[in-house]
């Protein structure tokens, strides 16, 4: 698991693929927390396949990636909503989620959405750099720093990469926001695993 800091000046989370939707598409969720800094955790997988050489170098995955906002235990789950999503719009085994074409997926406080970029492949995209940049080696997790307001910006590789992600909000015993999870579909469920 790697972590980093989220410093969100409004706390209105949004997540997005950065090098697509940054800085023009991006929605908050309509649940918010308060301003603040928070801990983004990103769990990684070893992905092994039962027929691989002994010899093959070990193949990692972002499975999933959260905000924790307190240290209460998790009661119950709910599907995390931007803008006029309704959850009686979706059909069975459908979500709302971002969409990710990229390769990557990250979480920002909506109002800094536009201090960190461009992120359009040029020499100066600074998010291209440290992700793939001769000094970056080539990490899963990145972040970055608005120097002006101090909010930041965590980036991570999207699971199998390109697709739509569904982000979960977390609520504690009383109903308070615990956390955000941003499920990319690497871990199957109990029905997969037949």
């Amino acid at each position: 698991m790697e972590t980093s800091k989220l410093v969100m000046p409004t706390g209105q989370l949004a997540a997005c693929d950065p090098f697509v939707y940054l800085p023009d598409d991006v929605a908050p969720f309509r649940t918010a927390v308060l301003p603040g800094a928070y801990t983004v955790a990103v769990s990684v997988v070893e992905i092994e396949h039962k027929d691989a050489p002994a010899t093959e170098e070990p193949h990692y995955r972002v499975a999933a990636a959260r905000v924790l906002v307190t240290g209460e235990e998790v009661a119950s789950w709910e599907l995390a909503l931007t803008g006029d999503q309704d959850l009686h719009d979706l059909g069975p085994d459908e979500f709302f989620g971002y969409g990710v074409d990229a390769g990557t997926g990250c979480f920002v406080d909506a109002s800094a959405a536009g201090s960190f970029g461009p992120f359009d492949g040029t020499d100066d995209d600074v998010l291209l750099d440290a992700f793939y940049g001769p000094q970056s080696g080539n990490p899963l997790v990145v972040t970055l720093i608005d120097p002006s307001s101090q909010a930041t910006l965590v980036a991570f590789a999207s699971g199998w990469g390109d697709g739509a992600y569904p982000t979960w909000v977390g609520r504690d015993d009383d109903g308070r926001v615990a956390a955000f999870v941003t499920d990319f579909h690497v871990v199957p469920s109990g029905d997969e695993t037949e």
